[in-house]
């Protein structure tokens, strides 16, 4: 998730591509669940014991300021993870967080304390493994409908929109490629050398 969302920041940010992003929530916690069909991650009692509903929460409150607040708290909340190994299923990161990059704080620690907030996560998770079979993150969709996960790793800025373009071009139009694996080993050994995140 983390090298993709770095892959689409790069590429917006070189005005040599527009891309229109809409980012959904889905719980990894509720995919790989072995509780059974009835255990649902959003209704759990205590937020902090299921793995990323309360930044799922964190990033619904920031949409509430708007697209551009969102997007920041996006990159952010990703790079605190999985750069910085920030605990991101703590309200006091979470909060941090969005004083970082400059949100209405009063407003965030409002909107995150909402439980309806919880509608909107269930509903978009709900959608994504009903309607287009998501299993895991990053999956794009696209408007025709189609949709592909994408493993990558750390892509030079450079190279970012360029392989932007490529990749939804194959994703959005070419149905019939199932999968593109690379043998293991030797990937990613001689690829881009300062890999970080995952």
């Amino acid at each position: 998730m983390y090298n993709a969302a770095v892959l689409l920041d790069a590429a917006n940010k070189s005005e040599s591509i527009e891309l229109e992003i809409n980012w959904r929530s889905f719980s990894l916690a509720q995919n790989s669940s072995t509780e059974g069909p009835d255990w649902k991650a959003w209704e759990q009692p205590d937020e902090s014991e299921v793995r990323g509903i309360l930044a799922l929460r964190g990033g619904e409150a920031a949409r509430r300021q708007g697209p551009e607040a969102f997007g920041q708290y996006h990159m952010a909340l990703l790079e605190a993870r999985h750069a910085d190994r920030r605990d991101i299923g703590k309200r006091d990161v979470l909060v941090e967080i969005a004083t970082e990059v400059g949100l209405d704080i009063a407003q965030f620690a409002e909107d995150l304390e909402d439980r309806s907030l919880i509608e909107s996560i269930a509903r978009d998770h709900l959608e994504a493994a009903e309607q287009h079979g998501v299993f895991g993150t990053p999956t794009f969709l696209f408007g025709n409908g189609r949709s592909a996960f994408l493993k990558i790793l750390r892509t030079p800025p450079e190279e970012a929109p360029k392989l932007t373009k490529l990749l939804f071009e194959l994703m959005e139009n070419w149905s019939y490629v199932g999968e593109i694996k690379r043998p293991q080993p030797p990937w990613p050994r001689g690829a881009y050398d300062s890999q970080s995140g995952s």
